[in-house]
């Protein structure tokens, strides 16, 4: 049950944070649902194995690397699911920063 509820609120981020950033484009609720469910498997799966090969570059970089994987997972999202559009690299790295705060945000009201 805990994990529908994050996955909603997932989706409520993503809804939202493509209202107010530019550049970015979700076609509906159903198209934002779908989203949260392949950031969430991109995130479990394919960021630590982005991590640790990354591991050099972002110690040289002192973490900030990390900011540019978590752009390309919002990229890889929006080549999998139809619907969903990214137009740059900023709007793709505010959409990440806004969903990450929003889903804090709703996240602490369930804990």
């Amino acid at each position: 049950m805990n994990l529908l509820i994050r996955l909603l609120i997932s989706t409520l981020a993503i809804y939202a944070a493509a209202h107010f950033v530019p550049g970015v484009t979700v076609n509906g609720w159903t198209t934002a649902f779908v989203v949260a469910i392949v950031l969430g498997l991109l995130n479990t799966f394919l960021k630590p194995v982005l991590q640790i090969l990354a591991l050099p570059i972002t110690i040289l970089t002192l973490g900030l690397f990390y900011f540019v994987i978590n752009v390309f997972i919002i990229y890889l999202a929006s080549y999998f699911v139809d619907g969903f559009a990214i137009s740059g690299f900023i709007s793709a790295l505010i959409f990440g920063f806004v969903v990450s705060v929003v889903s804090a945000v709703l996240g602490m009201f369930l804990d």
